[in-house]
C-alpha cells in the first residue's frame, strides 16, 4: 500500500514538474486557440497592449489633478443676501451661488471653463489647492460653450495639450473635476463616440462635435478636463445626457482641438475668429439620397448657398455632396462644423465633393461673418436709458434668418426695455415700420417719440414678434 503511494506522489511531481517546464519553453504560450485542432489564435496581445492592460491610472491622474481649478460664482449683488423679504419670509436672497470646474491653459493665469458655469456671474472665485483668486472674464463663444478667465497668478501648472483628432473610440480617458463639491474628483471610463450633435447649444452658429465618454460626469464637472492616458488634455467636460441631472451613463466634452482655436482667439482677439464657408449643409439618409438622386449616403448635402460667399466663388451647387475638407472625412453636420471650427477668416481649404456622380476638387477662401477676410472686433453699444446692451447683426445671421437690416438687444440690464418685458436676444428690425440699422437710431427712435411706438423683429428662435406702448 504505501508502495503504491509512492508511485502516485512520484507520478504527480513528474506531471508538474513536466508542465511547469513546458510552460516556460513554449514561445506560444501567450497565444489562444478555438480548439486543440485549430492552430489559428484567435487573440495575442503585443507587448504594446500588454501594457496599457497592466497600467493603471494614478500617472496621468497626477498630471492632470493639478491643472483643474475649482470655480465658484456667484450671481446678483451679494449686498442683497440678507433683505427684509428674507428676514419676514426666508425666501431666497438677491443672489445665488454656482460652482463648477477649470482648466490651467497657460502658467500666467488664463482658465478655461464652461460658458454656463459663468454666464451672468457678478463674482467669479477661482480656487486651485489653498490659493484663491478673483477672476476676470477675457471672452465668451456661446456656440462652442466654452468661456476663458484670466486670475492675477504666476508659474500656475498648465494643462499639456492633447490631440483630439487622434482619440480613438475604445481608448481610455479620464474625467477630472469637482462634481457636487467635491474637489479634484478623477473618474475613468472611454470614448464611447466622437462628433457627437445632442442639440444642447443655443447659438445661431451652434459647433456640436462632442466627444462622448462614459467616464461618470455629474453637476460641478462641467468645464473640467478630459485627459488621456498620458494626462493630456483631449476635451472640456461640458454636459451629461440625463433624465434626471445627475450620471446616467453618458458625458459630452468638447474636444481640445477647437478648445484650443476657441481660446487663442478670446485671448488674442476678445471674440471668436469664425470663419464660414457660405453654405447650409445637411444629414444624407437613403430617403434624402433617393429624392436627390445620389449615388452615395456618404458626406454631406450642400442645402443653401449664400450669394457671393466662399462656397459660391468656389463653384459649389446646391445639390453637391460634400465629402472631405483638407482630407478630413465629412460624414456628418457634425464633422463639417468641426473642420470649419479650425479655420480663421483668410484660410483656404480643399474640398473634395461629389457632383453627378462625378467626384470633384475645388478650393474655397473661408470668410467672416460679415463676408470678408478681415479680423473682426465684437462692437457692443450700451444704452444707460433704454437699460440695454446691443450689437449689429451680421451679415451671415440676417442671410439665415431671413431679414436685410436689424440690431440684437445682447443684454437687458433694467431701465425702460425691462419694464417692457423685451427679452435676451431679441432682434429689433423695424420701429413704427422704420427699418433700424444701428442701436443709436433705436434709442433716438425711443427717447424722442411721443405717442405709440411698435417694435419690431425676432426672437433669439427666429419667430417674428413686437412690442407695442405709448409714450
Amino acid at each position: 500500500m504505501k508502495k503504491n503511494i509512492n508511485t502516485v506522489l512520484i507520478g504527480l511531481i513528474a506531471g508538474f514538474s513536466g508542465s511547469f517546464l513546458f510552460n516556460q519553453l513554449n514561445p506560444n504560450q501567450h497565444k489562444i486557440f478555438i480548439n486543440k485542432e485549430s492552430p489559428t489564435p484567435i487573440h495575442q496581445v503585443d507587448s504594446r497592449q500588454s501594457q496599457v492592460l497592466n497600467q493603471d491610472f494614478s500617472i496621468a491622474s497626477e498630471l492632470s489633478t493639478q491643472s483643474v481649478v475649482y470655480i465658484k460664482t456667484t450671481v446678483g449683488s451679494q449686498q442683497d443676501q440678507y433683505n427684509w423679504f428674507d428676514y419676514y419670509f426666508h425666501g431666497k436672497g438677491g443672489h445665488s451661488i454656482g460652482s463648477g470646474s477649470g482648466v490651467i491653459y497657460s502658467r500666467d493665469g488664463y482658465i478655461i471653463t464652461n460658458n454656463h458655469v459663468i454666464e451672468n456671474a457678478s463674482n467669479i472665485e477661482v480656487i486651485h489647492g489653498k490659493h484663491s483668486y478673483q477672476a476676470k472674464i477675457v471672452g465668451v463663444d456661446p456656440s462652442t460653450d466654452l468661456a476663458i478667465l484670466k486670475v492675477e497668478a504666476n508659474d500656475l501648472p498648465a494643462v499639456k495639450i492633447g490631440n483630439s483628432s487622434k482619440l480613438k473610440i475604445g481608448e481610455w480617458v479620464l474625467a477630472v473635476g469637482n462634481p457636487f463639491n467635491l474637489n479634484t474628483t478623477v473618474t475613468a471610463g472611454i470614448v464611447s463616440a466622437k462628433a457627437r450633435s445632442i442639440n444642447i447649444v443655443n447659438s445661431q452658429f451652434p459647433i456640436e462635435s462632442f466627444i462622448q465618454t462614459d467616464a461618470a460626469i455629474n453637476p460641478g464637472n462641467s468645464g473640467g478636463a478630459l485627459v488621456n492616458l498620458q494626462g493630456e488634455l483631449v476635451g472640456i467636460n461640458t454636459a451629461i445626457l440625463s433624465k434626471t441631472g445627475s450620471y446616467a451613463g453618458y458625458g459630452f466634452a468638447v474636444p481640445a482641438d477647437i478648445v484650443v482655436k476657441i481660446t487663442n482667439d478670446l485671448i488674442k482677439f476678445g471674440e471668436v475668429q469664425k470663419a464660414f464657408l457660405g453654405a447650409s449643409v445637411s444629414e444624407i439618409n437613403s430617403e434624402i439620397a433617393k429624392k436627390y438622386s445620389l449615388s452615395t449616403i456618404n458626406g454631406v448635402l450642400v442645402a443653401n448657398i449664400l450669394p457671393e460667399g466662399a462656397a459660391e466663388q468656389s463653384g459649389l451647387s446646391t445639390g453637391d455632396v460634400i465629402l472631405k475638407i483638407n482630407n478630413l472625412p465629412v460624414d456628418s453636420k457634425s464633422h463639417f462644423d468641426e473642420a470649419i471650427s479650425y479655420q480663421s477668416p483668410g484660410d483656404k481649404v480643399n474640398i473634395i465633393f461629389m457632383r453627378g456622380g462625378q467626384v470633384k476638387e475645388t478650393t474655397a477662401k473661408l470668410t467672416n461673418r460679415e463676408g470678408t477676410t478681415e479680423f473682426l472686433k465684437r462692437e457692443i453699444y450700451t444704452s444707460k436709458t433704454l437699460g440695454a446692451d446691443f450689437e449689429k447683426v451680421s451679415k451671415v445671421e440676417k442671410n439665415k434668418i431671413g431679414i436685410d437690416n436689424g440690431v440684437r438687444i445682447i443684454k437687458v440690464t433694467g431701465g425702460f426695455f425691462r419694464r417692457l418685458g423685451i427679452e435676451e436676444g431679441f432682434i429689433v428690425t423695424h420701429i413704427n415700420r422704420k427699418p433700424i440699422n444701428s442701436a443709436e437710431e433705436i434709442v433716438d427712435i425711443v427717447e424722442n417719440t411721443r405717442g405709440r411706438v411698435i417694435i419690431e423683429g425676432v426672437n433669439s428662435a427666429g419667430t417674428k414678434g413686437y412690442y407695442s406702448y405709448y409714450y
